[in-house]
């Protein structure tokens, strides 16, 4: 009823006056409002201003309003519960009408009235007013020469999905408690109110348990090494472990209060029965009794020693995981702990004795329920001690347990609406869009991690419920979550850097209608957010300034494309190897390239630059712009005259994974060809390895077609470690003919002692220089 009654009075107001929801005033806030009328004049604050509260939870959270113009504006708010007849005043007061969380928002020249039925509500009202602030309100000293007002607007405002998550693993990279602080004020800011602290996996345990102290004097200590992530090898026996850390029981007891202060709720998450190496190593007995290598804490993927798990026939390790619950339920508030339950190996267990009478004593025929009784058990207790499960969708493999919550993470997320067919609650945080450990932009500007690209843009467009999904399940749907895995930080600024600005579209998503997309308009409250983020001091990303290319042939000619995510930039590009000015060329369309060229190009707005430069160093060989036949939807990179980074996913590479591939470059016409180099890439950790065996064959009618060359490679030379770009090249002297033909041979699997043992290989190739 209240909701009509105020839609009702918008439309009033926009029949009499015409306004519309922007106004004639631009209202900055993310998440967008469900409901926002703008008005004429602001609200100023000043020493004077008087903030009116109710009862004192109300004045809590007046003291973070008041508290934002302690130091740049030097003086601050007064609070009482006294009716205030000052010039400017702020009224909380509660109306039990609104639904939870939800608040109404007006604000006039001389009053801001808020209303809430509940602390959330204060609190996120309070936040879309800190937005609307000018950014210096984040300053962390005195500011001079500004009005601290607001314009005047009405507001109503409600979330769309009551769960609005954020993952931190904190377990491959140990995140400090005062970081973890600062992350919790920024994700409130945006009103999510979820967040999931990954405690344990197997590169470290992250929480103090006083029963068992090995946990975190063992468990939370790791090798060092130099390498990337997925380039690091296990720990040999005796090594030092220097790196890590771990919160006690105090220090969590802090980051909870913090977070309840700002509105989150803080999940645990205690994985099992796999990414155990950490707790593991502490107390190996809890390993199947058929592991006999040594346990250890591991810096990387793990290779084998990432199949050793928990031993589902062991009753210590239900007795053990029973006393971690005991101490995790007592110590964290939530409703929720999170019990993992992905990825789950089950080697051992197929081995072990005590896994297999296990199986016979509960009449288990297949392994995979194995895991589902483990599950079921564990939940079970957790359900004792008044908390509800929260599970990956792997738990969906077997039978669910009852009431638990599915994380729907697996490809595009789809094993949780498989969840909420069978009625439980399911959360999306699909990997394919919503894991921030993903490139957010243009790879060659972007620090190394894993995979392929989750933009701004890609994050910001998705809409959790897909149109053919059945009513009742989508109705089980309760929110999303972005997830930051930490593989590839090492300082809280990388992790700023990958949440940020990315979160601010998680929480759109999660707070604003499917019906509100709007991505320009997101663009410029989002700049109005990034001046607040710049006196905060973080360290967000502006990978949305830079440029995407696309160079494809065309026979005698290249072309040029550039792209970037923002509609907003202006394109500038030079030819000649100089820097692109505000008063270079203004790219239009495809630039037409038919020799040697270096384009530099990069995006501007206001006669500034915003992205950085773009370099396409294009050389042209006999194989420039060449057609490839017998190939890919990828295979146009191998003759486009660009060389690729030392990133194999950035799109300049072609690749082909556990085969054998041919391809063949039609010249147009005979050619003699001294010389043929093709560009080879090595990133050990992903697998991305050299041929076993490149073969180049000549022919005039693609019919017939006669060797002119091969290389075979050792397996030292294939897999050698590390990330090397290596040229190949083939002296073809005297070798003629219309079509080149490359025929490369795939190395079969990687070693034993390989970062990933027993896994199919990539080979991949960037360009063929014919010469």
């Amino acid at each position: 009823m209240a909701k009509d009654k105020f839609l009702l009075f918008f439309f009033i107001v926009c029949l009499v006056t015409g306004c519309s929801t922007s106004g004639p005033t631009e209202i900055n806030i993310i998440p967008l409002p469900e409901q926002q009328v703008a008005g004429d004049g602001r609200f100023t604050f000043n020493k004077r201003t008087v903030i009116q509260v109710e009862n004192p939870e109300q004045a809590s959270i007046a003291g973070l309003l008041a508290g934002l113009f302690t130091t740049p504006a030097r003086f601050t708010p007064n609070i009482n519960t006294e009716i205030s007849h000052a010039s400017t005043v702020i009224a909380f007061s509660t109306d039990t009408t609104l639904a939870a969380e939800s608040y109404k928002l007006d604000i006039t020249s001389s009053t801001i009235s808020i209303k809430a039925a509940d602390n959330p509500g204060f609190f996120y009202a309070v936040q879309s007013i800190r937005q609307l602030l000018p950014p210096a309100i984040e300053s962390k000293e005195m500011v001079n020469n500004i009005q601290w007002s607001i314009p005047n607007l009405t507001i109503q405002d409600s979330p769309r999905f009551p769960y609005r998550g954020l993952l931190l693993d904190v377990s491959r990279y140990f995140i400090p408690k005062e970081n973890v602080i600062k992350l919790i004020d920024y994700m409130a800011m945006l009103k999510l109110n979820r967040l999931h602290l990954h405690l344990t996996d197997g590169n470290g345990w992250r929480l103090e348990i006083k029963k068992y102290p090995r946990l975190t004097e063992v468990g939370a200590w790791r090798v060092a090494r130099d390498t990337d992530f997925s380039q690091r090898k296990n720990a040999k026996p005796g090594e030092p472990t220097p790196v890590g850390g771990f919160y006690t029981q105090e220090d969590m007891k802090e980051i909870i209060a913090y977070a309840c202060t700002r509105q989150v709720e803080i999940i645990p998450e205690i994985e099992m029965p796999a990414h155990t190496n950490a707790s593991l190593a502490a107390y190996p007995e809890l390993a199947c009794p058929v592991v006999k290598d040594s346990i250890s804490v591991i810096p990387g993927m793990g290779a084998h020693a990432s199949e050793i798990v928990y031993c589902a026939g062991n009753e210590k390790v239900f007795s053990f995981l029973e006393d971690v619950i005991d101490e995790v339920a007592d110590l964290f508030p939530s409703h929720y702990i999170h019990l993992g339950g992905d990825e789950a190996s089950k080697v051992n267990w197929a081995k072990c004795p005590l896994c297999r009478a296990r199986m016979k004593a509960e009449g288990i025929t297949d392994i995979e329920d194995l895991q589902g009784y483990f599950m079921n058990r564990m939940a079970d207790y957790v359900k004792s001690k008044g908390k509800q499960v929260i599970g990956w969708d792997e738990l969906t493999n077997s039978k669910i347990p009852d009431g638990a919550i599915i994380q729907g993470w697996q490809g595009l997320g789809t094993a949780g609406y498989k969840a909420g067919l069978q009625g439980h609650q399911f959360i999306m945080t699909p990997a394919r869009i919503l894991y921030l450990i993903r490139y957010q932009g243009p790879q060659w500007f972007e620090p190394r991690t894993y995979f392929g690209n989750n933009t701004l843009k890609d994050v910001y467009t998705y809409e959790p419920i897909q149109p053919d999904w059945e009513p009742q399940a989508a109705a089980n749907l309760i929110g999303v979550q972005g997830c930051l895995w930490t593989e590839f930080c090492n300082s809280p600024e990388d992790v700023e850097y990958l949440i940020f600005p990315r979160l601010a579209a998680v929480a759109e998503i999660a707070w604003s209608g499917k019906d509100t997309k709007d991505w320009p308009g997101f663009l410029k409250r989002l700049d109005a957010l990034t001046r607040h983020y710049d006196y905060l001091g973080v360290n967000y990303a502006r990978s949305m300034f830079n440029l995407d290319h696309l160079v494809t042939g065309n026979n005698d000619t290249l072309h040029v494309a550039l792209t970037c995510i923002r509609p907003d930039m202006e394109v500038r590009y030079t030819t000649d190897g100089s820097e692109p000015q505000a008063t270079s060329p203004l790219y239009r369309d495809s630039l037409v390239i038919t020799n040697d060229m270096i384009i530099k190009a990069a995006t501007f707005a206001n006669g500034k630059q915003k992205g950085k430069t773009l370099t396409l160093p294009l050389h042209w060989n006999k194989a420039t712009a060449r057609p490839i036949l017998d190939g890919n939807d990828q295979t146009y990179r191998l003759t486009n005259g660009l060389r690729g980074s030392d990133k194999q996913s950035d799109f300049e590479w072609c690749g082909w994974y556990g085969k054998d591939t041919a391809f063949t470059i039609d010249l147009g016409k005979t050619e003699s060809f001294n010389r043929v180099t093709i560009g080879c890439i090595i990133n050990y950790g992903m697998g991305a390895q050299l041929p076993k065996q490149i073969t180049i064959s000549a022919s005039n009618d693609n019919k017939i077609f006669t060797q002119i060359s091969e290389k075979h490679f050792t397996p030292e030379e294939i897999f050698r470690e590390g990330i090397h770009i290596e040229d190949q090249l083939f002296d073809t002297t005297g070798a003629t003919g219309r079509y080149l033909r490359i025929d490369l041979k795939n190395p079969g699997k990687c070693p034993e002692d390989h970062t990933r043992p027993g896994q199919d290989t990539w080979m991949y190739i960037d360009e063929v220089i014919i010469q």
